[in-house]
Formats: C-alpha cells, structure tokens, sequence
C-alpha cells in the first residue's frame, strides 16, 4: 500500500498516511480540524539495463531495416560521388 503525505492549510502540520488506491482522501486535520491538501513530492528515476534506447524500446526487425536503408542510401551516394570526382577531373 502507498503512502500518502499530506499538509494542513491551516497549521502547516504535515502527516503521512498509508492507505489503499481505493480508500478516499483524507480531508481533516488530526490536530485542528483544518483542511488537508495532498502533498506531492519529486521521485527519483533510476535507469538500469543494458541501453534503454537500442534494446528495450525497438524490435531487432525494426532495427535491421534502417540499416539496410541507410547501406542503399550510401552506396547509391559512392557511386554518384565517383561519378561526380570522375567529371570533377574531367572539367
């Protein structure tokens, strides 16, 4: 079960409960009847594994046909660049 942390409005007098998703919020103050407001705090994120990026967010399908793609891509621009350098020297 989580825990909850909560600030009166009132007195400022913070407290932390533990309850279920289900249950509903808590809404007065244990000690002087205000208001409660739920606080929410920043939460640390650890990444841990081997490249979230490469293995955990593609397929190795998806992964490969770019590869290939780029190869096409840089075989068509070898040839067009040997041509270019073959007029380059003949100009």
């Amino acid at each position: 079960m989580p825990t909850y942390q909560y600030q009166c409005t009132e007195c400022g007098q913070g407290l932390e409960a533990v309850q279920k998703f289900t249950d509903d919020a808590l809404t007065e103050c244990p000690h002087c009847s205000g208001r409660l407001k739920k606080v929410f705090s920043a939460v640390g994120i650890v990444f841990k594994g081997s490249g979230f990026y490469r293995n955990d967010s593609r397929g190795s399908s998806s992964s490969s046909s770019p590869a290939s793609s780029s190869k096409s891509s840089s075989t068509s621009d070898s040839s067009s660049g040997s041509a270019s350098s073959s007029t380059s020297s003949a100009a």
